[in-house]
């Protein structure tokens, strides 16, 4: 079934992960996506190709030497109802794909580090920097986020959120999404749930595996401790020394292996899950989408429907 972008054409012209990723929301969304990439390639296809076969799988991939082929360019940008780019601002510009070489009635949309009309405009950097830069690594520096947050969700969902809001208002629009800014928006909120509630906390397993709580509501952490054989504890859900609590827990926690308390809990409106490894995460993962298209693949394709 055609998806709700059905008939939109997105020209994509950037490189890594958060123009990837963002494009990819739009096309699963039925959108058809034509990858604009440098000769030579998006540099993923070298440093990461299972990932790039992942975010790239189903779109086109046209190759375009910028700024000697502009002409080319352009000429893909006359037919877009929607246009990502990633560069630094004022560099698509340089190189003749900038707002103003695109049709006024097409979403145009920048994903960048900082925003424009600051001092770190120019800044260059990656998902790591923005994070650490938006205070989004106070918490857990020195060790690596597990997720690239601003890159996706900072800047690809948020660069999908605003592309879909103009699309809605039916007008051209000019978009600058910062993943700095939307990161800062993300790390700031109030620390509820990362400040040491121990029903919604992280436990030992008697095997070394963990588990995690998530009983915020009173009925479900109540349940929970009936499980553990100690309904004593639900009266504490929310006291001071969560501390106290939470080594109550760790305890009855540390009896059992994994598995033990998957079965004893399972069923039961408790809010309790297992940190599964990649291997046993799989079977929420989508059906595989195949593999990239090679670089270049549409490039005549796309010079000759032009041309005509």
């Amino acid at each position: 079934m055609q998806g709700p972008l059905g008939g939109l054409l997105v020209i994509d012209f950037t490189r890594y992960l958060p123009g990837a990723f963002a494009s990819r929301e739009l096309r699963r969304l039925g959108a058809r996506v034509v990858r604009v990439e440098q000769p030579g390639g998006d540099p993923m296809r070298q440093t990461a190709p299972v990932w790039h076969d992942e975010l790239n799988a189903g779109k086109e991939s046209v190759v375009c030497d910028l700024p000697r082929e502009a002409a080319f360019a352009q000429a893909l940008l006359a037919r877009a109802d929607v246009v990502l780019e990633s560069f630094r601002p004022g560099v698509a510009a340089r190189l003749g794909v900038g707002p103003e070489d695109a049709p006024p009635s097409c979403v145009y949309c920048s994903i960048t580090g900082f925003g424009v009309g600051n001092r770190h405009e120019q800044r260059a950097g990656h998902d790591l920097n923005y994070l650490g830069w938006a205070g989004g690594l106070e918490r857990t520096a020195p060790a690596l986020p597990p997720v690239q947050a601003a890159d996706l969700a900072a800047g690809a969902l948020g660069a999908v959120t605003e592309i879909l809001a103009a699309l809605v208002a039916r007008s051209g629009a000019r978009i600058v999404v910062s993943m700095t800014h939307n990161a800062y928006s993300l790390a700031s909120r109030a620390d509820v749930l990362t400040g040491g509630f121990a029903c919604y906390s992280i436990y030992a397993c008697a095997d070394g595996r963990q588990l995690t709580v998530g009983a915020l509501e009173p009925k479900f952490f109540r349940r929970l401790c009936e499980l553990l054989g100690r309904p004593e504890l639900a009266e504490r859900q929310y006291d001071a020394d969560q501390a106290a609590l939470r080594g109550e827990l760790a305890a009855v926690f540390a009896r059992e292996p994994l598995g033990k308390w998957l079965t004893v809990l399972d069923g039961e409106d408790v809010c309790v899950g297992p940190v599964a490894t990649r291997a046993e995460a799989a079977e929420f993962a989508p059906a595989a989408a195949g593999a990239a298209p090679a670089l270049g693949a549409h490039t005549d394709s796309w010079r000759q429907e032009l041309a005509g």
